[in-house]
Parts: C-alpha cells; sequence; structure tokens
C-alpha cells in the first residue's frame, strides 16, 4: 500500500509551536496583547482580519489547533500564529511571495462552512446566511486549510468570513488579479546566464528554425493581429502556403517541429463555424497539400477530438481524482487506503495520461520511423494539440528536456501556442465551468512520467514540475494569466485604462528569483542528470582520393537533360497522391500494437539519453506523482527514518560514483580531478539536513497526526465485503 509507515508516532523532541485544545482556549482569561501583521508585498494590502482564530491540524478528530490571526488580502488569505516556529525559520526551500499558512486567492478551490456540526458547500448565496462554526479552505495545490471562528467575535468572524468567500469565489475582472497591482521588482544578479526563448519577436523563430533545420517560412503580417486574434504575432507555416488571406477564419497548419529527416510536425484548428463553410473541404485539402508538399509529398492526419477525451471529460476525471488525497483526518485516510488502487483506477485519471502519452508515441513513430509528415488538429487547436506536440517534441528532441529548452518550449506551445490558460485554470472564477479543464496539468504529469522512468535523460526534476504547477495559481505572473497573446496585448497596452500610470509589466513564471533564493533553485536540478559530453576530434589531413582526380571536367559541366527531375517528381508525386492522407491505423487496436512494436525495437537499441526518448506504458508503468498529490499528508511521511533511508541510498550510489572514478583514473587521471569537480556542484541539492519527510522533501510539513486509527470491525467487514475484489487486485500489485 501507499501507507509507508504510521506517520502517527508522536516525537519526543520539544515543539516549537503550541497546540491547544478548544478547551484550552476558554480557560484563556486575556486574549493575545498585540495583533501581529503579516510581511506584506509591493502592491499587497489587506482587506480584513479577525483574532483570535483556532487553525486546526488536519486531524479533525483531535481538535488540536494553533491559535493565531486569520487575514484577508488583495493577494492571499494568511494565517499568522501568535508562536514563533523556529522550523518555519529554518527551511531551506522557502517560496518568497507565500508560505505554508499562506494561500493566493487564485489557489482557493473550494470553501466549506460547517452549521451545526454539517458541512456545506459555500457559494454565493451561502455567504450572506449566518457565520459558520468553522470554514475549511480546500486549495487547488491540494493543501487543506480549517479554521474555528467561534472564540473571535461574532462581528470580526462574519467579516473574515465574508470577505474571504468574496475575494475568492465571487466571479471578478481581470483588473481585480493581484498581478496588476504588484510592484515588485526582478533582481538582476538572480538572472541565470542562459536566458528562456519567449517567442514573442521574429529572431526568437527564426532560431529555431535554424536549429530544427527546418524548410517552412515565418509569417510576420499577424505583428498587428489582423489575420486571427488566436495565433500569435509570429508563427511559422508551410512555404507552398501562399495566400493567407483566403484562410482567415479556417485554420491554418501551424509548424511545431522538424525533424532531422526532413519531416515536420503541425497542428490546426477546425473551428465549427469553418466547418458548416461549403468551401471547408477544399480549404481543407489545400492545407494538407501544403503540409505534404513539406517533404517527399507524405502526410498523416489525425483528429484529436474524436481519439482523446473532451476538456469536459478531462476535468470531470480530474475532480474525482484529487478527492483521495484532500483528507480531513487520519482515519477518512486509513478507510480510503484499503481500496487504494481501484479507486483511483476508477476515476480514470491515470488512463487519460496513458491515452496521451500513447498518442504522442504514435506521432513520434510517424516522423522518426515513418519518416512522414504529421498534421494533427482539434476544434481550437489549443488544448490536446499543446499536449501531444509538446510530448512529441520532448521525446524526440534532447534540448526540450534540459530546464531552458523545457520553459522555451511551454513558451513556443502553449504562451505563444494561445493555450486559454485564465479559462482553463478559471482564475477568475466564472460561474460558467464548461471551459475549465485542467489540461495544462495534465500535460505536466505527463512529462512527470517521462521523467520518472527515465531519470538521467533530464535536466530538472520533479521538484521543479512540482512548483511549476503550483505557480499556475499564484496572481503575479503573467505567464499562465491570459487566454492568447492578443489577450495579453489588448491588456497590457498603454491605452488600456488598467495602465492608466503607463504600461503593465507582470513578470514572467520564468524568473524563478522572485520566488526562490538561489540555493532553492538548486533543487530544480537533476543530480543525476547525464549531461552530453563534447568529443573533441582532431582532425587530420588527408589527401583527396586518386580517383576524384580522374574524373573529367566535362563530368561537372554537362546539364542533365531538361525537364528530366521534373518529370520524375511529377510521376513520384501522382504515385503518392493517392495515398497522401493516411490514418494511423485501421482498428482501434492497431495502434497500441503497433506502439508496442515500436518500443520494443527502440528498447533493443543502445542506450543513449541524448536521442530518442519513448515512455512504457504497461499498465504499472503509469505511476502516481507521489511529491505532489501526497507531500501534504503525513500520514505517507516517515518521520524519524526518512533520512536514515535516503542516506543508505546515498551511500550506495556514493560507492558506484567512487568505483567509476577509479575505474576513470586508471584510463585518465586528469578526467578523474574534472569528475570530482563535477560531482561536488551537482550533489549540493543532496543535502537533506534534519528532514525526515520522504515523498514530501523539500516541501517540509510540519504538521503530525496521531497513531493509526483502529478502524471499526463492523464497518471494516462491510467493505471487504463490498470491495473484496478491489482488495485482492492491490493485494497483487503491493506484491509486485
Amino acid at each position: 500500500m501507499l501507507s509507508l509507515g504510521s506517520g502517527g508516532a508522536k516525537s519526543n523532541k520539544p515543539s516549537f509551536v503550541s497546540y491547544v485544545t478548544p478547551e484550552e482556549i476558554k480557560l484563556e482569561k486575556d486574549p493575545p496583547k498585540e495583533e501581529k501583521h503579516p510581511d506584506l508585498l509591493p502592491g499587497e494590502v489587506v482587506f480584513c482580519s479577525a483574532n483570535p482564530i483556532l487553525k486546526y491540524t488536519q486531524d479533525d478528530l483531535s481538535q488540536r489547533g494553533v491559535f493565531g490571526t486569520l487575514f484577508c488580502t488583495n493577494f492571499r488569505v494568511t494565517f499568522i500564529s501568535d508562536e514563533i516556529s523556529q522550523e518555519e525559520t529554518a527551511k531551506k526551500f522557502k517560496n518568497k511571495l507565500y508560505g505554508e499558512n499562506d494561500i493566493p486567492l487564485m489557489c482557493v478551490d473550494h470553501i466549506y462552512g460547517v452549521y451545526d456540526e454539517k458541512r456545506k458547500l459555500i457559494t454565493g448565496g451561502l455567504v450572506k446566511n449566518k457565520c459558520p462554526s468553522k470554514m475549511i479552505i480546500h486549495c487547488k495545490d491540494l493543501r487543506m486549510f480549517q479554521f474555528c471562528l467561534t472564540y473571535t467575535k461574532e462581528e470580526d468572524a462574519r467579516k473574515i468570513f465574508q470577505g474571504i468567500a468574496h475575494h475568492c469565489l465571487e466571479e471578478k475582472s481581470l483588473k481585480c488579479v493581484f498581478a496588476f497591482s504588484y510592484e515588485g521588482t526582478t533582481s538582476p544578479d538572480m538572472q541565470r546566464k542562459h536566458e528562456t526563448i519567449m517567442f514573442d519577436a521574429p529572431e526568437d523563430w527564426t532560431q529555431e528554425m535554424k536549429r530544427t533545420k527546418s524548410n517552412c517560412r515565418l509569417v510576420t503580417e499577424n505583428e498587428n493581429f489582423e489575420i486571427s486574434t488566436r495565433l500569435p504575432k509570429y508563427f511559422v507555416i508551410p512555404s507552398a502556403l501562399d495566400d493567407l488571406v483566403s484562410h482567415q477564419g479556417k485554420g491554418l497548419p501551424v509548424w511545431c517541429w522538424s525533424h532531422h529527416s526532413g519531416c515536420a510536425l503541425f497542428k490546426a484548428s477546425f473551428p465549427p463555424v469553418a466547418q458548416e463553410d461549403g468551401d471547408f473541404q477544399k480549404h481543407l485539402d489545400t492545407m494538407i497539400n501544403a503540409v505534404a508538399h513539406n517533404y517527399l509529398y507524405s502526410v498523416k492526419t489525425e483528429d484529436l477530438s474524436e481519439s482523446l477525451p473532451t476538456i469536459q471529460d478531462i476535468q470531470q476525471s480530474y475532480n474525482k481524482f484529487k478527492l483521495f488525497f484532500l483528507i480531513d483526518n487520519s482515519t477518512d485516510f486509513w478507510m480510503s487506503d484499503v481500496k487504494w488502487f481501484s479507486s483511483l483506477e476508477s476515476s480514470g485519471w491515470l488512463d487519460i495520461i496513458r491515452q496521451c502519452l500513447l498518442k504522442a508515441v504514435e506521432v513520434v513513430e510517424c516522423l522518426e520511423k515513418d519518416n512522414t509528415n504529421v498534421l494533427i488538429t482539434e476544434e481550437e487547436g489549443t488544448d490536446l494539440c499543446c499536449v501531444i506536440s509538446s510530448l512529441a517534441q520532448i521525446m524526440l528532441d534532447p534540448y526540450y528536456r534540459t530546464l531552458t529548452g523545457f520553459q522555451s518550449l511551454v513558451q513556443k506551445e502553449w504562451v505563444a501556442g494561445c493555450h486559454a490558460f485564465l479559462d482553463r485554470c478559471n482564475h477568475l472564477h466564472q460561474k460558467d465551468r464548461d471551459c475549465q479543464s485542467p489540461v495544462f496539468l495534465l500535460f505536466l504529469e505527463c512529462v512527470w512520467q517521462l521523467v520518472h522512468q527515465h531519470t538521467p535523460a533530464f535536466q530538472f526534476s520533479e521538484t521543479y514540475l512540482t512548483v511549476l504547477s503550483d505557480s499556475i495559481h499564484v496572481p503575479v505572473f503573467s505567464t499562465f494569466l491570459f487566454n492568447s497573446p492578443h489577450h495579453r496585448e489588448s491588456v497590457m497596452k498603454v491605452e488600456s485604462p488598467l495602465a492608466q500610470s503607463g504600461p503593465l509589466n507582470c513578470p514572467s513564471v520564468w524568473d524563478w528569483s522572485l520566488q526562490f533564493d538561489s540555493k532553492a533553485q538548486n533543487f530544480f536540478l537533476n543530480p543525476l542528470y547525464s549531461e552530453k559530453v563534447k568529443h573533441v576530434v582532431r582532425r587530420i589531413h588527408k589527401p583527396k582520393h586518386q580517383r576524384q582526380l580522374s574524373l573529367p571536367c566535362s563530368a561537372f559541366k554537362t546539364p542533365p537533360k531538361k525537364g528530366f527531375f521534373k518529370d520524375e517528381t511529377d510521376s513520384l508525386k501522382k504515385m503518392l497522391q493517392i495515398k497522401r492522407i493516411s490514418r494511423w491505423m485501421g482498428s482501434p487496436d492497431s495502434p497500441m500494437v503497433s506502439s508496442r512494436e515500436f518500443y520494443e525495437s527502440w528498447q533493443r537499441r543502445p542506450l543513449d539519453y541524448h536521442s530518442l526518448l519513448l515512455p512504457c506504458l504497461d499498465g504499472p508503468a503509469i505511476r502516481l506523482w507521489m511529491q505532489r498529490y501526497l507531500r501534504w499528508i503525513p500520514e505517507v511521511n516517515i518521520l524519524g527514518g526518512g533520512s536514515v533511508a535516503i542516506t543508505s541510498k546515498l551511500m550506495e550510489l556514493l560507492s558506484q560514483v567512487q568505483d567509476l572514478k577509479r575505474a576513470l583514473e586508471q584510463r585518465d587521471p586528469s578526467q578523474a580531478a574534472k569528475l570530482d569537480h563535477r560531482l561536488h556542484l551537482q550533489h549540493r541539492p543532496l543535502s537533506f539536513g534534519s528532514s525526515g519527510h520522504m515523498s514530501s522533501f523539500p516541501f517540509a510539513y510540519n504538521r503530525s497526526r496521531s497513531f493509526m486509527p483502529i478502524i471499526p470491525t463492523g464497518m471494516l467487514q462491510s467493505i471487504v465485503l463490498n470491495d473484496n475484489l478491489a482488495i485482492q487486485e492491490d493485494e497483487v500489485v503491493s506484491l509486485v
């Protein structure tokens, strides 16, 4: 099972934070003498506050908590304890913008109120009712907070409850987001040497085309969004596509990446309005012909709307999946542990991840094995197209497995690719949630599967992916705040009423110095990354081959027969024209079989982390992203024993490194010295200190719960009878 240990054992060490029960609070004669205030960010203002507030530990049954003040600002909901936690100040991995007891407003998912021991979901109508005795906040990063409101004045309790509910749940305009009030600056000394390519200038696209040796054409006519507001200012299309005016509103094949063989990957949108046009089929043929002309007049197309789940299916599946990690108390956790694997499987989330990876492998197979152009399409062209095209490029191109390369990929395929972050993440809490869907999180989940299966191939770590998933809901950065470059520019330009004091300049999420210092950013790097070794080849002068000198000069001057190559090319085009449009396979089961054969043939090749990379798609190979989903649950963390297990594993790795070093010394002592220096630099992030949290590291979790509760016999027997088959499956998996 996923329960790695009891996790609830009480430590003998003295606690720096005082935990009290409600009965102990009642015995207090005087309230706190001085109310503490949070350290506000530039541009942050306090809306309301209340004191005293009891913040419960996650163990709802123990009714123990910490006494302090609850604030609501234009950036976050924050709780300031009356006691100073020395553990908090000793953290090595600390976010500068918000702490463990801070909840960014955009990170709030749901708020529940407890009325007469019954929990109710808070909506706009319930806010005006009487104040609940307890307020429970579920966060999008899967943290959960419980605040008792019965020990403060009724008026203060009502104000803080209504203030938090209003600013976190009510529909709002974009100008109310904290990013437009934030006045922070970037430290120039914290900038990294290699900056992320933003793909907001023609030279960025030219550089990428040159790197991949693409023969497509850069379009700059959309600089003022005259062609389309659903396309970036600059983009790349097949060279054979000339007339852009006739394609307005009907979708264009946009270049994503070029294979070294010459074929390329394209994506396009087919808006419903365009499909109703009588000339749409002619437009479709024109697009496919343009893509086919890119290389050998061959192209394979795939409508992702037909072969992958819809964005609504993705949202529904994730809603079921995340409930398994929002745990109220220890008893609920251990009850869920009895049927853990069957519950996760029933949500369908892991299966959606598998489907996306499988579709990306099919695209890779067409490019790598068949050397065929690929055109993927969907209605908007900005959701699943972004997922599949990005995954395919990560599998094919080792540059995108570096930290800078991955960030550039997100900029190219997602930000410049017009993914509707504002709508999909529902940052403005719109009542119509049909547009909401965690598509970008789904992409990060798929990338984590690749990182987990092929760790040495990636320069960045799973901690980096976890922090990136958290940063989506931090209302400071412009990266995940808009629906398209046109939307961003229309809001950020000087003429906008939101920018009365000048043009707005929201920072990018890639400026990690705003959130973490340089030591904390070391956790973003994978210490096991297999860096590509550059071999220095000495050029030896060789005389020209003598047979070359024997060729007559006339051989270079005689022109070929006029029209010979043209006739042969036209003949080849006619032969291939019938097969230029093809689906992946004939039957529904064929893609999996073909992909399996492609994966097995790849496995037989010599291991090279800087070439093609494919995921294993077998059932047990698709794993749970433990760091992201289990980091806030104390029961799955090994308290007191984690550091020993980590040290043991590191000693084993160190022993292997020393063996390799000795072998290297026998060949070249100078290279061994360089290896020592490199290991010293790369393994600094592995200094864990006293942390004993396995799955949550480096996200320190200081709360604790009681021992594993005894589940009532009758309840346990009922679970066993109802889920006997699921339990047997879990036992088989756990034994494996």
